[in-house]
């Protein structure tokens, strides 16, 4: 079958009658028909039975269809991904970061090189790591700033930098807020936990795990920031990164080293089919500048 005659096929299947079919094609009724006859005419069966006025797949178009599903599954993303790639132009970057980095640290990054280079554009999404990953492949975006992230087939992975763990508690608990805490310091204490369906999450849990320290849990979050709010309101205390502790917000929050260090990386993933344009690439390098700024001590 050919592209047109599986366009129409699946229109006619989806819609249930030619007339439906045409609509939604936005062509003649007699085009899709035209196009239905050559279609079973190469075939040599017919997909259709017509009755009562009625077009009724037959068993040989029900056996089909799954392939024609897949087929224009994957003809949606090629139109897709053609859109996202004809978009993508030399004076625009577009970046998609999950939620702790849209807080505080993208922004200034953005805006201090806007000052720089004030000819470029910006698109920026606010997704988690799956969501990120997809859109990269998808081409919808040509740079994501993520924590930790896996081995991924089609995906470049750029360390731009290296965090930490951070103690978050309210200021009215722990009175000594230039000292570092272990988990043995914060044995007894309601702890809001990360959900492990994040690498951070993952990676806390499972150090908490080998402590052998049991914590009463009076919540699991799924965004970072979620968890520093809820220390704010007096919750309870949590670890999260580096980037959400050092980000604006809730002035009543005390960070904390958490000794000893648990470290993580903060990477720049990209599409590792399609090289980055050149304003790209300037811009992932102010960016590890600017994370490396974010950083320092203070």
């Amino acid at each position: 079958m050919r592209l047109r005659q599986i366009e129409v096929f699946h229109a006619i299947y989806t819609c249930g009658s030619i007339t439906a079919a045409a609509k939604l094609l936005n062509v003649s009724q007699p085009s899709v028909s035209k196009v239905l006859a050559h279609a079973e005419q190469q075939l040599g069966f017919a997909l259709f039975d017509r009755q009562k006025g009625k077009i009724i797949p037959t068993q040989e178009a029900e056996r089909l269809i799954p392939h024609v599903n897949d087929a224009y599954d994957n003809i949606n993303e090629l139109r897709r991904i053609s859109q996202n790639l004809r978009a993508s132009d030399t004076g625009r970057i577009r970046v998609a970061v999950i939620p702790a980095f849209g807080i505080d640290l993208l922004p200034a990054a953005v805006a201090s090189y806007l000052k720089i280079h004030p000819e470029t554009t910006f698109e920026i999404e606010t997704l988690h790591l799956r969501q990120v990953i997809r859109a990269i492949k998808e081409h919808r975006v040509d740079i994501g700033l993520v924590f930790d992230p896996p081995v991924m087939p089609g995906i470049k992975v750029e360390t731009l930098g290296t965090g930490k763990f951070t103690v978050l508690t309210h200021e009215s608990v722990l009175s000594k807020a230039d000292q570092s805490l272990s988990l043995e310091d914060l044995d007894g204490l309601p702890l809001v936990n990360l959900s492990k369906r994040s690498p951070l999450g993952m990676l806390l849990g499972n150090h908490i795990e080998t402590s052998k320290i049991k914590f009463h849990s009076v919540a699991r979050v799924e965004t970072y920031q979620m968890a520093k709010a809820l220390v704010a309101h007096g919750a309870g205390v949590a670890i999260v990164d580096e980037i959400t502790a050092r980000s604006m917000g809730h002035d009543n929050v005390v960070a904390r080293g958490l000794e000893p260090e648990l470290q993580f990386k903060i990477a720049m993933l990209s599409n590792e089919s399609e090289p980055l344009s050149i304003v790209a690439q300037k811009f992932v390098e102010h960016l590890a500048s600017a994370i490396a700024d974010f950083l320092k001590p203070r």
